[in-house]
Order: structure tokens, then sequence, then C-alpha cells
């Protein structure tokens, strides 16, 4: 798991291209109020974790608009919905996390069914969190 350092890193990564900023901002905020059910089951257990690591929904980085990430661990978790089993789509996120991964982020990835047993996504997430401890 890599750690942040502020004082060392460069933040572009944090931003959209100029032309791309505003209507990924505005994705992000519809995405915020409009979640699936399983990213908000996903954001109630994330939440859990508040005194230790922080969190954010629907967060810009690069070109992409990640489902929940930790600046902090470099970690995005990403939910799949049922379309992402098509090849064209796995294709897609496969491509999407080697950029992710080429900016620094470790990317997580559930699916929805994975999700609604969130008992199993939190051992998953605590063995990954607490690794080092």
């Amino acid at each position: 798991m890599r750690y942040y350092k502020k004082s060392e890193e460069v933040y572009g990564y944090m931003t959209a291209t100029p032309n791309d900023y505003l209507l990924l901002k505005e994705l992000a905020r519809k995405n915020r109020l409009n979640m699936t059910i399983a990213e908000f089951d996903m954001w109630q257990l994330l939440r859990q974790y508040y005194h230790t690591f922080h969190f954010r929904r629907q967060h810009i980085i690069g070109d992409y608009i990640v489902d929940f990430v930790s600046l902090d661990l470099h970690l995005v978790i990403e939910i799949d919905g049922g379309y992402h089993a098509e090849l064209q789509q796995k294709e897609a996120d496969e491509y999407r996390t080697q950029r992710l991964n080429n900016m620094g982020f470790d990317v997580v990835r559930f699916t929805n069914d994975e999700v609604a047993e969130i008992d199993g996504v939190k051992q998953k997430l605590d063995k990954l969190l607490f690794q080092d401890e």
C-alpha cells in the first residue's frame, strides 16, 4: 500500500484536463446525489473508517470519476454493476485501472453482488487497510 506524502507529491493527477473538468465536476455532483444501492452501502461502510482513513466519493482523478478514493492511501475503490461483466466494459475497466495504477493508485473492485454481502467486503477492506499493523 502506498502512503501519500503531500510534501513530496505533484498534484497534477487530481484534476481533469481543463476542457473536461467542469463537465466531470457536474457529473460527479449528480452521481453523489444519485448513488446506487451498492454505492450507498459501500459509503456507509467506508464512513465507519472515518477516524482512521478519509475516503471521498465520486472524486475526479485525471479524466476519471472514481467511486471512492483515499488520497492518503492512494487507494481507489470501484463498484462494478452488471454491465461490467460485458467484454467491452471489462477491457475499458482494465485500461482505466492501468491508467489509475500509472498515476500511483491501487484499484480494488467489488461487484454489486459482493457489496450486497457487506460483511465479506468489510473483512476484505480490514485485511487490506490494516495489513501493516
